[in-house]
């Protein structure tokens, strides 16, 4: 996400001229190579440092870099200079120089002061988390959607970095002051290139949010022609195996790769988990920890399929050795969009990773026992049967028995009802029918039944 300037003292005409990570960075050779920086803080134990910059080290997989060497250092507290202090960002510099590397990733997020200090003592490209995160995002965009929001998160981190970064460029003449002639009352001091850039990052951000606002709206309109089923949405760490399972329960053509981030779009698709019953199915993009806000800002429109959700599977990566520190932040972001007390099911997957083949069904048969959590593989099936009579059983939850008396003339109600509930006995008597069906209960309310009720039964 830096901008290509720093070093070259030609001005940036316009928005357009601004080159992202993204298409900056593209490598030259078949990677480029990067160096990890990590910083263990005394109130955090190091094996969650390691953890983090382990994930690092994936995500700059992701993005096609080639990590050749990492280091973590122990920090009482954060330099607000260089982040590391002086003398180790003057040691990771020469050894950045030794290996060759093309550019330097803190496992952090950095200040653009930092950021800047940092580049000029080491001579090398600096990147933080937040960075890499967009210039993943940024390649795995592939909707429009998507697209607006990632663009609207890298201006939204460019902006404040424009800071300083063309302090060398004079003031643009104002209006009629050319020459020290012109129209009186018009001359002025004009405005910097980093005024002119900044007004034009603004002006973008400004419209992409226009933009995103009419696309969230097209997403409300969608959201409501699904009112009345029965909604389930994948939430779950990045990486967890969330489009797998999305494939594995409905057989639905998704992207499926061993990649951080490979799904940034919501897919919805719907299916029949038995003979009567059909639900929606939702994939949506990872959580991970320390996302940045603006990201997680413009990514709020389809984690809005998460609040409108009846059911959620929060998918968990059982193989990964921390995987409770990787629910807790699931859970975390869950309760930021206020759907932590939103019924789920926690679905651990990778089983088929995990010891042998008794440890696998002793680990199953443990967790089947619990209506609220299951285990599976996804990629081979295991458990998968337990999974969905799970989901069923909070299908039903939400379902009533009815018998009703409905008069043939309302043949639309009893279309209705044949398409969407479950019709468990019908006969006609006279000009009426009598009907016994299972439905959920927002279609209960939504014809108003109540008129045509003659008793409610038990929920089979």
């Amino acid at each position: 996400m830096l901008i290509e300037g720093e070093f070259d003292s030609r001005p940036v005409q316009h928005i357009r001229d601004f080159r992202f990570l993204g298409e900056a960075h593209q490598p030259q050779t078949a990677h480029e190579l990067a160096l990890l920086v990590g910083v263990v803080l005394p109130r955090s134990p190091a094996w969650e440092a390691e953890d983090s910059l382990d994930e690092l080290g994936r995500l700059a997989s992701s993005a096609s870099l080639e990590e050749v060497d990492r280091i973590l250092q122990s920090r009482k507290r954060i330099d607000p200079t260089y982040y590391i202090g002086k003398g180790k960002a003057a040691e990771v510099g020469k050894r950045a120089q030794a290996l060759g590397v093309d550019l330097i990733i803190f496992d952090n997020d950095l200040s653009p002061a930092q950021m800047r200090n940092l580049e000029t003592l080491t001579k090398r490209r600096i990147l933080d988390r937040s960075g890499l995160i967009l210039d993943i995002f940024s390649r795995h965009a592939r909707s429009r959607t998507s697209r607006v929001q990632v663009e609207l998160a890298q201006l939204n981190y460019m902006l404040p970095r424009l800071t300083r970064q063309w302090s060398h460029l004079s003031r643009q003449a104002g209006g009629g002051a050319t020459g020290g002639m012109g129209a009186a009352g018009v001359r002025g001091p004009g405005e910097t290139q980093l005024e002119t850039d900044r007004r034009l990052v603004r002006s973008r951000i400004s419209a992409l949010s226009r933009e995103l606002k009419r696309i969230d709206g097209q997403m409300a309109t969608s959201r409501k022609q699904r009112l009345g089923q029965f909604k389930v949405v994948l939430v779950g760490y990045t990486n967890a195996g969330k489009s797998t399972l999305m494939h594995a329960i409905s057989g639905a053509d998704v992207l499926v790769q061993d990649q951080l981030f490979s799904t940034l779009d919501s897919t919805t698709r719907a299916l029949n988990l038995d003979n009567h019953r059909k639900i929606f199915l939702t994939d949506t993009v990872g959580f991970i920890k320390r996302l940045p806000h603006h990201l997680f800002a413009s990514f709020r429109a389809p984690l809005e399929e998460t609040v409108e959700a009846d059911l959620l599977l929060h998918v968990v990566d059982m193989s990964h050795p921390h995987y409770e520190a990787q629910m807790a932040t699931v859970e975390q972001v869950l309760a930021e969009l206020d759907v932590a007390d939103r019924p789920t099911i926690v679905v651990f997957n990778k089983i088929d990773s995990i010891g042998n083949g008794d440890e696998q069904e002793e680990h199953a048969d443990a967790l089947a026992a619990q209506p609220d959590r299951v285990a599976v593989s996804a990629l081979t099936g295991v458990g998968m049967e337990n999974l969905r009579e799970k989901i069923l059983y909070y299908c039903h939850r939400e379902e009533v028995t009815l018998e009703l008396r409905i008069p043939q003339r309302e043949g639309r109600l009893l279309s209705q009802l044949h398409e969407h509930a479950e019709i468990l006995e019908q006969s006609y008597d006279s000009d009426e029918v009598h009907v016994t069906v299972r439905l959920d209960q927002c279609w209960a309310g939504r014809w108003q039944l109540e008129r045509f009720t003659v008793a409610e039964l038990a929920t089979l």
